[in-house]
């Protein structure tokens, strides 16, 4: 008996153990990453760099601008499957950690869009210091609320090219269409759905008259009460939007959306790319069955789901057809032919 109890465990310990070794295989990304600082007007960046292997030839570059939240340089990993394939192609990465995490200075939330272009621009200022690089080829991938810092970015640098995950228009519009959506989703009645659209008109209305913190705790709601830095953050940045500001693209842009996207309105974001971004120049790719952050809505539902697949197979996390978009997008820019 204990002779099989003993077997029984061996297999268990082989079994975990060869799990482990396949996790860990599959965690390895063909690159090299670098850790890195910047010093800035506003502080210290802290972030990754993130370079092929092997190269002979000067490379181009992609600057990760991150969407809403508290994001680290890499995602919690989740760039690292994007980062790998740009390596592929001949490009370096740069991404860094939001201010007030991994030892960048600052709070995230006490930005503006225009304080995010501006650290933007100092990260490219580093990136063309770089031997290795290629200036006349430093281009941006950014999700969510990157699309206010984008456009604002490509009229103050050349950008050799644009990817645009996610994009919304215009914030309040956005935070309108979410609350919706969101509570439909999650099956609340039409009245419920309206009492919290008028809520959300009270903060508005707040906002729009430069309203204190102390002032939005008086009407505030216990289950949506924003932190002080998190109404800091939203009065400096609700009237944002993006129309005016995509006139200022003047290289390729691939705009990406997701039709199970229920953050943003991506009808309404594809129109307005259209009418204003030069037809030359715009690359639309939307896919079906993708939500926010390009994961299928069978992974978006499924936190269990997610996980076992960032384990497993983090190169598949995302919708298929992502990432080859992205290639070869990349792929026919004039100066990588």
């Amino acid at each position: 008996m204990k002779k099989k109890i003993m077997i029984s465990m061996m297999i268990v310990v082989l079994l975990l153990g060869g799990a482990g070794l396949y996790i860990l295989e599959q965690n390895s990304f063909d690159m090299v990453e670098q850790a890195i600082e910047i010093q800035t007007s506003e502080g210290k960046l802290t972030g990754t760099f993130v370079l092929p292997k092997n190269y002979m030839n000067k490379l181009g570059l992609v600057l990760f601008i991150h969407g809403d939240g508290p994001i680290d340089a890499t995602h919690d990993d989740g760039y690292k499957p994007l980062w790998e394939r740009l390596a592929s192609l001949g490009y370096a990465s740069l991404s860094f950690n939001k201010r007030g995490m991994n030892g960048s200075e600052g709070n995230w939330l006490h930005q503006s869009i225009d304080d995010r272009v501006d650290e933007a621009r100092h990260a490219i200022a580093w990136a063309k210091e770089q031997p290795m690089i290629d200036e006349k080829q430093i281009g941006v991938w950014g999700a969510s609320q990157a699309g206010w810092v984008i456009p604002k970015l490509a009229q103050k640098e050349p950008l050799a090219f644009s990817l645009v995950l996610s994009p919304a228009i215009n914030w309040v519009s956005q935070g309108q269409y979410h609350t919706r959506k969101k509570m439909v989703k999650e099956g609340y009645s039409e009245a419920e759905m309206q009492d919290k659209e008028a809520y959300n008109r009270q903060v508005l209305t707040l906002l729009e008259k430069q309203a204190s913190y102390e002032e939005y705790v008086k009407i505030a709601r216990e289950n949506s009460l924003m932190s002080k830095d998190r109404w800091t953050f939203v009065s400096k940045n609700f009237l944002s939007d993006a129309t005016d500001d995509l006139r200022n693209f003047n290289s390729p842009v691939l705009l990406i959306l997701g039709e199970e996207d229920i953050h943003v309105d991506v009808k309404d974001t594809e129109r307005v790319y259209r009418d204003i971004v030069k037809p030359e120049l715009l690359t639309v790719a939307v896919f079906p069955d993708a939500d926010h952050s390009m994961l299928s809505k069978q992974t978006a539902n499924s936190n269990m789901r997610a996980v076992l697949i960032s384990l497993f197979a983090p190169r598949q996390i995302t919708i298929p057809g992502y990432m080859d978009e992205i290639e070869q997008f990349l792929k026919k820019l004039p100066e990588r032919r």
